[in-house]
């Protein structure tokens, strides 16, 4: 089961108590996957469609608790193309679908004339948890949260741009800074940021979900935190292997070619000291000395052998 599908199911699962919020999730569920169709003079039918089986038993139990009416709910299997199961939930004109869609402020009558209201209905959504309501219908019904595991990204598609300018609006009300894209002929609402995720997933009410999210964010947090002090450290390590492999070969290219008589006591103590132990670092070869050098005053000394031998091939070469 998809990160997406534990979500929705956790999400389908919370029913309101108070007849505002579950109206507003009511009317987010069916501007997000009903579909209205015209019958006859001032008639329509209602139907939702979901793939999920507790996203069709919440708009059941949501109809029932709000208008007090049985849905008809139908279940279609393709066999043939092996895809999930459809579950229909139909709501005739004669069950009281023109009302429901009034209330829920998709249908308007205005002169004996049927429209189409494709915005969001703010008086549905004036109190925060209505707003709460209408964000967790607006996911069940075309929302989706992509694996924490793989990238960050939360998504309603609608089919209006005036309702994703509502949504978004709605959800930036929480200072959630929510964006609009374009995809084909749908309007997308997505947030990226996993913080601002998280913070959504707990409005809507999906602790378990919100829980797993963080959990996933520390995790790959801690993971990234360690790569980054191990690549870090290779990479010092790397310049002090070729730090030391470079003084070594330069001493050498002294001893054999003029030897150490050339240099001064102090660089020819810490040459010597470079070839005999060739694996120390330069505090080790500091400690080694009498008296004792620090790390800076080791490097120095080198770097001056280092200088000492490059002036000697550059000699050499010149000859």
């Amino acid at each position: 089961m998809t990160f997406s599908m534990k979500t929705k199911n956790e999400l389908a699962r919370v029913i309101s108590e108070k007849q505002c919020c579950q109206l507003a999730e009511l009317s987010a569920l069916i501007r997000m996957s009903g579909t209205i169709q015209l019958i006859g003079y001032k008639k329509v039918n209602v139907k939702i469609v979901t793939e999920n089986a507790a996203i069709a038993r919440k708009v059941f139990t949501l109809l029932k608790k709000r208008f007090g009416i049985h849905t008809e709910l139908r279940v279609r299997k393709n066999k043939l193309l092996k895809k999930n199961n459809h579950y229909v939930i139909f709501v005739s004109s004669d069950m009281g679908a023109n009302d429901i869609l009034q209330a829920v402020g998709i249908l308007r009558i205005n002169q004996d004339q049927l429209s189409i209201d494709y915005d969001l209905p703010k008086e549905l959504v004036k109190e925060k948890c209505c707003k709460r309501s209408y964000l967790r219908g607006a996911l069940l019904g075309a929302g989706s949260v992509s694996d924490p595991e793989k990238t960050y990204h939360l998504e309603f598609v609608t089919s209006s741009e005036e309702h994703s300018e509502g949504l978004k609006n709605l959800i930036n009300d929480f200072e959630l800074g929510a964006k609009i894209v374009k995809r084909k002929n749908s309007f997308v609402v997505y947030l990226k940021e996993g913080d601002r995720i998280v913070d959504l997933l707990n409005i809507m009410g999906a602790h378990s979900a919100l829980l797993n999210l963080e959990n996933i964010r520390i995790v790959k947090q801690v993971r990234n935190n360690v790569n980054r002090i191990v690549n870090c450290e290779t990479a010092n390590l790397s310049k002090i292997v070729n730090a030391s492999v470079r003084q070594i070969d330069n001493i050498e290219y002294i001893q054999k070619h003029v030897g150490f008589k050339i240099l001064p006591d102090n660089l020819r103590q810490i040459a010597e000291l470079r070839l005999d132990y060739k694996e120390a670092s330069l505090k080790e070869l500091g400690q080694m000395l009498n008296p004792p050098v620090g790390k800076s005053g080791v490097n120095h000394r080198l770097r001056k052998v280092e200088k000492i031998a490059e002036k000697l091939k550059e000699s050499s070469h010149g000859n």
